[in-house]
């Protein structure tokens, strides 16, 4: 694609790397057929071809006499999901997701919201992160839930998405703690905890720990890096989500500089995703950049880790059937694919594919809050797909998801929680009555 940006315009180093990225852009238009939004709108506005143009024309890089509302730039990114599906089909190896970034920040700096918007972006921001405060208004939440159909779409929205089950607040990060094993350490590992995480579902992070301890892995987590700042950083909420960033690598860097860290697991895709991209994220902070990049050369979702430094034994088939949810964080953001059904397979379960794989199911961190309409569409879309596989439980590597999903016919849980299960743990939480049938 050209550009025609000024020399001026070029000394500013975000407009230097949008140049970078639109230059690779061939306008072949194969990210049309797996973009979530285009599918469902047939809208070339929403599909990651139409946005690049627009954002080429937005930032100042079209041709002469090229015009572009920035508003209009603005509805359409915020209707991104920011799944990365595009990413994946791209022949030019086009850097949508920094891209977006560029264009998302520029839509910022030169719009104003409604109030209504901004507020409830301010609100997410501030709430979700904070896994105390999430949990008590995911639990009041429950409490609305009757009177959706009257609120606001995005309040109503909300008040759907909350968890019907919802117990307390995960301990597991409430302080620093080292957690080792019994039998001699063989690895050594930081576990982020999460935000969102520990108020929804604190049985991840416990399934988690036993798998790594019964494998001789010592962890590590710190209080202070709870959030991995991904959150607020979907939503452009930048100053936000930088100081949860900095956060997480100050309370990190210690134990990385030591030197002795086989790993950071990851067990939400969605944070894996962003703190693989600290090396970018962080590039701007003087103090912290260095820690950025180990933190990124570090980060491994938990089947990336299993796989590449453990050694599961296989076990015999259990009779059960897995359908395998590629969450778009993992599969597009990370590449990890074959990682996770391998593992479930050697762990005797019966892996089944699920149809559009590659298109996300809606969650995307908030966006099914922010654009309920086209979340609510891609979730019966892939309830839909799930449901076709005919499996006894659902399997995703990433929270969102998980709770996206819960209108299924079978259990969903994370796929940590079946091999815990698999290799001695507890059976997880909606499975007790699928004891294995062999």
């Amino acid at each position: 694609m050209q550009t025609h940006f000024s020399k001026t315009a070029l000394q500013r180093p975000e407009i230097k790397m949008a140049d970078e990225i639109l230059r690779k852009c061939v306008h072949c238009g194969f990210c049309t057929a797996t973009c979530p939004t285009f599918v469902l709108t047939g809208d070339e506005r929403d599909s990651p071809r139409g946005r690049i143009w627009m954002m080429r024309d937005a930032l100042g890089g079209g041709d002469t006499g090229d015009q572009v509302a920035m508003a209009d730039v603005g509805y359409h990114l915020d209707r991104c999901l920011g799944c990365m599906s595009c990413m994946t089909t791209c022949p030019s190896g086009v850097d949508y997701l920094h891209l977006v970034d560029i264009g998302r920040a520029e839509v910022e700096k030169t719009t104003t919201r409604p109030i209504s918007d901004a507020l409830i972006r301010k609100l997410l921001a501030g709430l979700v992160p904070r896994a105390g405060l999430f949990n008590l208004a995911l639990k009041l939440a429950g409490l609305g839930r009757p009177f959706a159909a009257i609120m606001p779409r995005r309040i109503a929205a909300m008040l759907r998405s909350a968890p019907e089950k919802l117990g307390g607040v995960d301990k597991i990060g409430a302080i620093d703690q080292i957690f080792t094993p019994e039998k001699p350490v063989q690895k050594r590992v930081i576990l982020l905890q999460g935000c969102a995480q520990r108020a929804i579902a604190p049985q991840i992070n416990a399934a988690t720990l036993r798998l790594l301890s019964a494998l001789g892995v010592e962890v590590v987590v710190r209080q202070l890096a709870s959030c991995c700042g991904g959150l607020a950083h979907h939503i452009n909420e930048s100053d936000s989500a930088h100081q949860h960033m900095a956060a997480t690598a100050r309370a990190w860097k210690a134990d990385i500089d030591k030197g002795d860290l086989d790993a950071i697991i990851v067990n939400t895709s969605g944070c894996g995703t962003t703190l693989k991209d600290y090396t970018q994220l962080l590039s701007g902070d003087a103090e912290l950049a260095q820690t950025g990049k180990k933190i990124a050369s570090l980060a491994m979702d938990i089947t990336e880790f299993l796989a590449a430094h453990t050694d599961l034994p296989s076990l015999p088939e259990k009779g059960l059937s897995v359908a395998y949810h590629a969450a778009c964080s993992l599969q597009h953001g990370q590449k990890v694919t074959s990682a996770p059904k391998n593992l479930l397979a050697n762990a005797g379960f019966e892996v089944r594919p699920i149809a559009e794989a590659h298109l996300c199911c809606g969650s995307a961190g908030v966006y099914n809050i922010l654009q309920p309409e086209l979340a609510g569409q891609l979730q019966s879309r892939k309830i839909g797909n799930i449901n076709k596989a005919n499996a006894d439980i659902v399997a995703a590597g990433n929270l969102g998801c998980i709770n996206q999903m819960a209108g299924a016919d079978a259990p969903v849980c994370h796929t940590v929680q079946l091999l815990d299960w698999a290799y001695g743990g507890p059976v997880p939480q909606g499975l007790e009555n699928l004891a294995p049938k062999a």
